[in-house]
This record gives structure tokens, sequence and C-alpha cells, in this order.
């Protein structure tokens, strides 16, 4: 139980992996007409960026959840994933891949610290 904070930050940097693959790789299409749809229903570009961001969030909550049969745990995880997305993407506008990754698992990492390991 000491270590579950490094576990669920594991596992949400294996799930977002896998997000970006599977949406990337093998539903590329459906997602950016899915897209479309909802950018054209929404008012402006921000609210589809933030429906983006929810459904990424939402993807993460069902993952982390099965993996550690808790749905407490998806929710944190879904909801820590959302917030560093959502301040990211406003304060800096594009980070290569590994800088990326590492930003996410260490404030990820000090979020499950505060909850778990104290």
């Amino acid at each position: 139980m000491q270590l579950l904070w490094f576990y669920v930050a594991i596992v949400l940097a294996i799930s977002d992996e896998v997000h970006s693959r599977l949406v990337w790789d093998y539903v590329r299409d459906f997602y950016i007409i899915f897209g479309g749809v909802v950018s054209s229903s929404l008012d402006s570009v921000m609210e589809a960026w933030i429906v983006h961001e929810a459904l990424e969030a939402l993807f993460h909550f069902i993952f982390v959840s099965c993996v550690f049969f808790s749905l407490k745990v998806g929710f944190l995880a879904a909801l820590i994933h959302f917030l560093l997305d959502v301040s990211h993407s406003i304060a800096i506008r594009h980070m290569p891949w590994l800088p990326h990754r590492a930003l996410h698992f260490v404030f990820e990492s000090l979020f499950f610290i505060a909850v778990f390991g104290l």
C-alpha cells in the first residue's frame, strides 16, 4: 500500500500512451469526424478542447478504475490528468514527448504521494 502512489502514476502514464495509440493509430478517422461534429455543435474552439480533454479523462477513469478495481482511484487519476492537461496546454503551447511525459509523471506522482503516501 505504501507504493500505491507509484503504481497509480505508472498505470496513468500507460493509460495515456494507450489512449494516444488507440486514437491516432486505430480510430483516427472516426476521431477526426467526431471532433468536427463536436466542434460544429459548440460555440467556441475552447469548449471543443475542454470536451476533448474531458473525454480523455473519461478514458483514463475507465482504464485506471479497471486496473485497480477502484472508482476512487480512477476518479482521482482522471481528475489530476485533466487538470494537468488543461493547465500545461494553456501555459506551454508545445512540448516534446519526453518532457511532456516527465511533467505528467512528476506532478501526478506528487499528487498521489499527497493522497496515498501521507
